[in-house]
């Protein structure tokens, strides 16, 4: 238990953005799941448009820092790859 007011507070925020951040993860993880099964089943348009959400998703973790840039930049590169194997 904390012994003071600021102490408890912290407690407080660090809760609420563990809570947040998990949320952030989680939806991540989501995303890329369904990037990767619209590749696997060959559906290129529904392929790009996740893409395209899945990149704006990472970038905004990384403004809102709950991911690191090059930990965002390494998923895209590797979502891009897979992506660009599909071919036309």
């Amino acid at each position: 238990m904390q012994r003071n007011l600021s102490a408890e507070k912290d407690a407080r925020q660090n809760e609420k953005r563990r809570v947040r951040n998990r949320i952030v993860r989680s939806r991540s993880k989501t995303l890329v799941k369904d990037f990767v099964e619209a590749v696997e089943a060959k559906k290129k348009p529904e392929a790009e448009k996740l893409f395209a959400e899945l990149s704006s998703f990472l970038d905004n973790a990384v403004t809102k820092g709950i991911l690191h840039r090059n930990t965002a930049a390494r998923k895209k590169s590797r979502m891009n790859l897979l992506l660009n194997k599909m071919g036309s």
